[in-house]
């Protein structure tokens, strides 16, 4: 017993020496989520009828004389146009940078006329082990064995399946997947004092710009996510010297004018279905007396009866998108209106944000399947394989709008009397961290708010992505802190 306890020291010893935490990392989620997306049978999300927005911008179509299944099962192949495409993007979008890739690498190897969804899923694997890299090297402090538990913790977290199914896929979640984790990795690194030469600081800041950027703009309901990403660009202040404010001043400019055009370029296609589902899925459906509400919006209290309707819904009462539905209905009424509608009927504004809050874990797609109809699973089946963290979050976390406001300002206080003290201690961390959990914490909130009041409940769970990922981001970096004893003070520079 004594001799094999020894050899498990010895191989522990091994480990640390020549594999560091974050590598330790990278090479455990490689083989987990390697396993999950390239090992039949083939794993992913079914399309939900929105894989057309990405098809039309980079030319692939539904294969002739092949089944094409929505939410039943996924659709492992795709047509590549060998010609010209006529079709324009529905929506603009960064979420082709991430695609045309996945092509080009499925036509240099396998075929240049069909086209593998597993490509788009190896564009992802790649870049998310190197997200996931960055996440532990910013958590992690040296190689004891908490870090390296650190380390395996961040597995579980964001290696979860519920996230990793987006990789196969057409869904942008992937690309906010491995861009946010990136993001707010690279900015927590820029602030460690071993972050010395400066070509690495240059780097990292610039993994900080193109990420953030890309998330921003893969969706245009994120715009409004460049104001908490400059919350956390503000930490960079105290990094710099009194001549390079003007970097700092750069890089805040640069994601206000990222969200701005990304909000300036939706399509008014967009616009009405946000604003019909806004009022059917959110107003009307929270409201007691929705004829009256429309009233004294001064709209026809008839429209009442679209209640719970969707814009695209198969068998409407009216045509949305007819002359009558369009002016005397959705062009009647914008955000502010509803927002006012809210701020004065606040049950319904808590109850429709209490909503919002039971979907705020639930990262695992439900409406879809994550097989194909070769694996012999029923219809919408769905992966178990290593979601024990987003099942457990999903069942444990408290759905209630109000516990995310406590959690978030608990989150605050805390890192506010680090920064507080890392003031005084003219140190950069502390206060960086602040910058970071404070745009976190506004991401929760601001994105629940933001989904009702732009869609209602249309699609929750599906727009409030970033929730999730933000939550667990705060929950990393306080279990990090704790381990490390970091929460008041910066570290010294690991070994």
């Amino acid at each position: 017993m004594t001799q094999f306890k020894n050899k498990i020291k010895q191989f522990g010893r091994m480990v640390q020496q020549w594999c560091s935490p974050a590598l330790f990392a990278v090479l455990a989620a490689a083989v987990i989520v390697g396993l999950l997306l390239f090992v039949p049978p083939l794993n992913g999300y079914a399309d939900n009828g929105d894989f057309y927005r990405m098809m039309d911008a980079v030319g692939l179509y539904h294969r002739l004389g092949q089944p094409y299944h929505m939410v039943a099962y996924i659709n492992p192949t795709y047509g590549i146009r060998q010609y010209f495409n006529e079709n324009t993007a529905a929506l603009f979008s960064s979420q082709p940078l991430f695609i045309r890739p996945a092509i080009w690498l499925n036509q240099l190897v396998f075929n240049r006329l069909v086209f593998d969804i597993r490509f788009q899923g190896i564009i992802y694997y790649v870049l998310f082990l190197g997200a996931l890299y960055l996440v532990v090297r910013a958590v992690t402090r040296g190689r004891g064995l908490r870090q390296y538990v650190l380390a395996a913790v961040c597995v579980f977290v964001f290696a979860d399946s519920s996230y990793t199914l987006y990789f196969n896929s057409l869904f942008g979640e992937a690309a906010m997947a491995v861009t946010g984790m990136a993001a707010v990795a690279a900015l927590l690194l820029l602030a460690r004092r071993e972050t010395r030469p400066a070509w690495r600081r240059w780097l990292l800041l610039a993994i900080f710009l193109l990420s953030a950027g890309l998330l921003i703009t893969v969706k245009q309901q994120n715009a409004p996510l460049a104001l908490s990403y400059m919350v956390m660009a503000l930490g960079l202040l105290p990094l710099l010297p009194r001549r390079k404010k003007l970097l700092a001043a750069g890089v805040l400019a640069a994601l206000l004018i990222t969200g701005g055009m990304t909000y300036k370029l939706i399509t008014p296609e967009f616009q009405n279905i946000n604003r019909y589902q806004t009022m059917t899925r959110g107003v009307l459906l929270m409201d007691k007396n929705p004829g009256k509400t429309l009233k004294e919006g001064k709209i026809n209290p008839q429209f009442a009866l679209l209640r719970q309707s969707v814009y695209y819904q198969s068998y409407q009462p009216v045509n949305t998108r007819g002359t009558v539905v369009q002016r005397d209905f959705v062009q009647r009424f914008d955000f502010v209106w509803v927002l006012r509608f809210y701020l004065t009927h606040l049950p319904a504004f808590g109850r429709i944000l209490d909503l919002a809050a039971k979907d705020g874990q639930l990262t695992q797609v439900k409406a879809v399947s994550n097989y194909s109809a070769a694996s012999g699973r029923t219809k919408q089946a769905q992966t178990h394989y290593f979601t024990g963290f987003s099942s457990f979050m999903g069942t444990f976390f408290p759905a209630k709008f109000a516990f995310y406001c406590l959690f978030v300002a608990v989150m605050m206080g805390l890192y506010a009397g680090g920064a507080y003290l890392g003031f005084r201690r003219h140190q950069a961390w502390p206060i960086m961290k602040l910058a970071v959990v404070t745009g976190l914490g506004s991401i929760i909130i601001g994105v629940m708010v933001i989904s009702v009041v732009g869609d209602g409940d249309a699609d929750l769970a599906k727009h409030l992505f970033m929730v999730a990922q933000s939550t667990d981001w705060l929950l990393i970096l306080l279990l990090s802190d704790v381990t490390n004893q970091t929460l008041f003070r910066e570290p010294e520079a690991a070994v």
